[in-house]
Formats: structure tokens, sequence, C-alpha cells
């Protein structure tokens, strides 16, 4: 029976808004500037929870569920990267985020997050990605680790709704791209949210739609934007997904970019080292003051 309730975050704000034909389940805590944390697969907002259970000061933490994800309701697409962003700056709207907003990603949330960088840098004063390429990696560099992609990705594009839906696939996932494993009850919070159909055929469309049209879309017509919005890139340098060399600093189209790697640390870096990416993102605050 998959989960119908969000899971309890104590003062935590929830809120369903309606932007760009979806339906948002939005969860925020704390006062002052805002932040818009965008989370990945195979999760949601409550990968945040940190952050949105004890808020930094003077930082209003907005973590909304990505369209078909979490509790949001169903993308009115295939979850082409480009709509998603559209439909998060409608969000952002919606919500009258103006120009002051710091932008936070992991996995998915951070290739968004890039679109969004790179469509709008007025809308952002900074961006802290994590576990995720950059979108100028040279071609030889994306071939070398292709196979990585090609070890789970074509699985999840094909069979991903019964695969999300019937075995128990997440939880051995999420102990396999952890470096020291992830508690019982966080992993059922996750899992059990994608044996919703709607979640589960958004996994599946959020690799269908990479794999078919925006690989192949990204090796004829390479990124030539330039990101002027400092970029801190956070990379638990165990990630078995996507490796660290496709988020060089030296291969970066940005004007202010820098990648910190972490020793002792998988794939899903804000769950196993909170306190490092509350730092950061503070950091990154006081920096774009």
């Amino acid at each position: 029976m998959a989960a119908d309730q969000p899971p309890v975050i104590p003062d935590v704000r929830r809120s369903f808004v309606e932007a760009r034909g979806v339906k948002f389940h939005v969860s925020e805590a704390g006062e002052g500037r805002p932040v818009l944390a965008l989370h990945g697969w195979p999760q949601h907002h409550y990968v945040y929870r940190d952050l949105l259970g004890n808020p930094p000061e003077g930082l209003r933490v907005i973590a909304p569920d990505l369209p078909g994800y979490g509790w949001s309701g169903a993308a009115p697409h295939r979850w082409a990267k480009d709509d998603v962003a559209s439909d998060v700056f409608a969000l952002m709207d919606v919500m009258g985020l103006g120009k002051d907003v710091l932008l936070v990603g992991h996995d998915w949330g951070g290739y968004v997050g890039y679109r969004m960088v790179l469509r709008e840098a007025g809308r952002f004063r900074g961006f802290l990605v994590m576990n995720m390429a950059h979108p100028w990696a040279p071609k030889g560099d994306v071939a070398r680790q292709f196979w990585r992609l090609m070890a789970y990705q074509p699985l999840m594009a094909t069979v991903g709704v019964p695969l999300h839906r019937r075995t128990r696939f997440l939880e051995w996932l999420f102990g396999a791209g952890t470096s020291q494993g992830m508690d019982r009850e966080t992993v059922r919070i996750f899992a059990e949210r994608f044996r919703d159909p709607v979640v589960a055929r958004t996994a599946r469309d959020t690799y269908r739609t990479f794999l078919l049209k925006e690989i192949p879309a990204s090796a004829r017509t390479p990124e030539r934007r330039r990101a002027t919005v400092p970029v801190r890139a956070l990379f638990g340098k165990g990630d078995a997904a996507v490796h660290y060399s496709l988020a060089a600093a030296d291969t970066a189209q940005a004007d202010d970019y820098t990648l910190e790697l972490v020793e002792g640390c998988g794939h899903f870096i804000v769950d196993e080292r909170p306190e490092l990416v509350r730092e950061r993102l503070v950091e990154l605050d006081r920096a774009t003051r």
C-alpha cells in the first residue's frame, strides 16, 4: 500500500500550489531569503528533512515535490527536464519568489537546476548542486562513464513501473548507494511512495525521456550557454551512478564554479552528510548577500 500522507517534520508548513497544470505539494520552514530545494530520484522533499526541521537563520527553505513525485500531482508531460524547469518557474511565480533566491538541487533536481540557472540567471543568487554532472562535460568523459548509466537506466526506462511498485529494488538501491547505509524508516518513507502508480510512471518517464530524447539532443547540440550564477558543486566521491569527473571544474563553463569532493560518501550526500550540506548552504548565502 502506497504511503498516502507526507512524513511528519515538526513545524513544517505544508501547502498545495497550482502552477502550470501541476498541483505541487510544497513543504517549507523558516523565514527570510528563499532557498528553493529540488530533490532527485528515487526521493521527494523528505531528502531535505534536516534543513526543513531546523532551517538556518535568515533562510526560508522551500522544498516542493517535483511533478509526479512525492505528493505532487502528475506532470502534464513526459518529464522532459526543460518542461520540469518551466513547471518550477511557474511555481516560483505563483509563490511570489523574486530575484533573491538560492537554488539547491540533488540528482535530477540538480539537472533541472542547471536548466533553470542557464535559462533565467537573473532569478537566482547562487546554486548549490550535489552529485550531478554539469551540462558541459566533454563527450569523451561522458563516453568513458556511460556504462554507469547503462547499468540501471534502461531498466528504469522500460520496466520501471513494476520494478518500483512490486519489488524491493529501491530498498536495495539505498543500501548500495550510501557509504554507511540509510536507516530503515527513511528507506521506507522513500520507497513506499513509489508504490503509487503515478509516482512509478513518473520515475519511468524521467529515464525514458532522458535516454530517448535528451541524451541524443545533447550529443547533437552541446550546451553553449555559460553560467553566470555562482555554482558550488558538492559531490560524494563514492557515487557509483554519476562519476565526479563529469562535474570537473576545469570543464565547467561558468564564471564562478567550485567542486568539492567528499570522501567516504556516496550518491545520497544529503542523507549521509546533512551537516555539510547545511554548512555549504550557509556559506553560499553569506557569500552572495
